[in-house]
């Protein structure tokens, strides 16, 4: 089911514009929608030069595979999502992940609040290591759908466009996230963990 463009959207406009070969049109589809695309490919495959190639080979696909996109099918955002994705899971099956930046991957500043004392920084420090290794654990589908979720903000019909599941399968899977996530975090990684899901 297609998820509706937000009102205001000017994506509809520049689309049809880029179509009729207008390269500024084009500019501003990417300047819109790359830093989301980006953050998206860095959460999947944990690295700031694969996420850049990713992104840049998506969005060539995307230009020039324009005049498919069906927007009552899909919203641009989630068919692009769809393209990054699928071409994320070619990057990282080949590859072993070292430990994300969590902070990076949620596009969150999580530093510190200035009155924290040395041992607490330190206390909350290991709890951020705590969930990164816990997220890089978890199974290709779960951090996708977590990642999509948290990370960007994505509803559970949004997600399963992108994964290409049923709605009630989205839903599970970031329920297992959860719980997988849970099951292997100390009190501070859940703590830090609960922070992070409520942005």
């Amino acid at each position: 089911m297609m998820t509706p463009n937000p009102p205001h959207d000017p994506t509809p406009g520049l689309i049809a514009d880029a179509l009729r070969g207008d390269q500024a049109a084009y500019a501003a589809l990417y300047e819109r929608y790359a830093a989301g695309v980006y953050r998206l490919c860095y959460s999947l495959v944990f690295n700031s030069q694969d996420a850049e190639d990713v992104l840049q080979d998506s969005f060539v696909y995307a230009f020039k595979n324009l005049h498919r996109f069906d927007d009552t099918r899909a919203s641009f955002k989630t068919w692009l999502y769809t393209i990054a994705v699928s071409r994320c899971r070619n990057t990282y099956r080949r590859k072993r992940f070292p430990l994300l930046d969590i902070a990076q991957m949620f596009g969150l500043d999580v530093a510190a609040p200035d009155h924290e004392s040395p041992e607490a920084e330190q206390a909350r420090q290991a709890a951020r290591s705590a969930v990164n290794r816990a997220l890089t654990e978890l199974s290709p589908n779960l951090r996708e759908a977590v990642v999509l979720r948290y990370g960007q903000g994505l509803t559970f019909r949004e997600i399963a466009e992108v994964m290409d599941c049923p709605l009630k399968t989205a839903e599970s899977r970031v329920r297992l996230a959860h719980d997988r996530l849970r099951g292997v975090l100390n009190d501070q990684g859940r703590a830090l963990l609960a922070e992070l899901l409520r942005y």
